[in-house]
């Protein structure tokens, strides 16, 4: 089933905690620190791939984790890191962040890949807060936790050429003719449910075609099916427009021309001034040899073709023309910037703030914030170096010039204490 749109939820690994561990050899009573740094924590990574054309592959599966880092032990020894996650998508999805609206990738090239998230950090081992003064440090840090995000996943097809036009107008038909791709063709409005790919080789050129369904008055508003797939036409360079000149639909061909054009231009305004060939079908029926003389006649913007997609009559000199038109549009060049999205979009910054929240302080600095998390709180040790770290940074400082009073509360992040004089 065709899927195009879709929200999951992702979740990095947690860093492994580093270890508080000593020398014990024989001869060596008093040996020095030796607890090795935890393991990092898996990362989300996306790729796109040839290999989907849907997003169908979540429809089943919305939750994504990695693995956590292992914790250090003694002896130096490090961490196993946790385990990353490949999230495979098709080629042209966009990936945007539900909280901010912000669009984080857009992944329009087979092969391409972003991490979206990245693992906590390993905590250090004791090793590393061995000093002249503290030569048996009975501490280490806690393993970064991992982040979340949900994600939407917007799939926009790309194809050189987009097959547009009313249904059963011969869309289908036109692509089974020039291509492999074996749509469902019948002889009734939406047979085509979902859009269809095909691969079209002509005189040593290639292009891809995507037929388009749904498209009827009123779609940009979603009636019919044409709210559905009308993004899928934002990424192709040129539009076929097939007219079904056979009037046995009972609508008129150059009606039909035009209210296709205007849920275009409602939909999006660009969609309306893309290039256009427009192609007269079923040219093979009586009927239709006189609709076209009074159709070409109507149509005062570019060439029409007149075809039959059942009989093939007029093929290959649309196909020369499409070949022809694609030499000279650009190919589809990403509208967002990777580069721009931080795997922790959180702005860290030392800079401290101190907003007063009833009778609680809190601490606004994102470094201190994430650091704390390293800290294990419950470990007196831990906590002295915690302490002293404050005093580094000048947090109480800051604190006592802000007002609070001895027994206020003190919160940073999700950590929350009474505040104490040294005096």
């Amino acid at each position: 089933m065709f899927l195009d749109q879709t929200k999951i939820f992702i979740k990095s690994g947690n860093g492994g905690s580093g270890a508080a561990s000593f020398r014990r050899e024989k001869y060596v009573p008093r040996g020095g620190p030796d607890g090795g740094d935890g393991g990092r924590g898996g990362d989300i990574i996306m790729a796109a791939t040839q290999d989907l054309n849907t997003l169908s592959n979540f429809r089943y599966q919305q939750r994504f984790r990695a693995g956590h880092g292992e914790s250090g032990s003694g002896a130096n020894r490090f961490g196993k890191a946790g385990e990353d996650i490949l999230i495979k998508v098709p080629v042209g999805t966009l990936i945007k962040n539900v909280d901010t609206g912000k669009i984080i990738a857009d992944l329009n090239e087979s092969g391409r890949e972003i991490v979206i998230l990245k693992g906590g950090r390993g905590g250090r081992g004791n090793t590393h807060f061995a000093t002249s003064t503290r030569q048996t440090p009975q501490f280490a840090e806690k393993g970064e936790p991992g982040r979340e995000l949900t994600l939407e996943l917007e799939l926009k097809l790309l194809a050189d050429v987009g097959l547009i036009g009313f249904p059963n107008a011969g869309k289908s038909s036109l692509l089974t003719r020039i291509s492999a791709a074996r749509p469902k063709v019948a002889d009734y409005p939406f047979t085509t449910l979902e859009p269809n790919l095909g691969v079209v080789d002509h005189k040593s050129e290639s292009f891809v075609a995507v037929d388009i369904p749904g498209l009827i008055e009123g779609a940009h508003q979603g009636i019919g099916l044409g709210h559905q797939f009308l993004r899928h036409i934002e990424r192709t360079r040129l539009l076929v427009h097939i007219v079904d000149l056979s009037g046995l639909s009972g609508r008129d061909p150059y009606q039909d021309y035009l209210k296709i054009n205007e849920e275009l231009r409602l939909y999006n305004p660009q969609l309306a001034d893309k290039e256009q060939i427009i192609v007269a079908n079923k040219i093979d029926l009586p009927e239709s040899r006189v609709a076209w003389e009074t159709f070409k006649s109507q149509v005062s913007v570019g060439k029409v073709i007149p075809i039959s997609a059942a009989t093939g009559e007029g093929i290959d000199i649309l196909l020369d023309l499409i070949i022809e038109k694609l030499a000279t549009i650009p190919k589809y060049l990403t509208e967002y910037s990777m580069e721009s999205w931080k795997t922790d979009d959180r702005q860290e910054t030392a800079v401290t703030e101190i907003v007063k929240e009833d009778q609680t302080y809190r601490v606004k600095n994102t470094a201190l914030e994430k650091r704390i998390l390293r800290y294990d709180l419950e470990n007196e040790y831990s906590l002295q170096s915690f302490q002293r770290l404050l005093k580094r940074w000048g947090i109480p400082e800051a604190l006592v010039e802000a007002g609070i009073k001895e027994g206020d509360l003190v919160r940073i992040g999700d950590f929350e204490f009474s505040f104490l004089s040294d005096d």
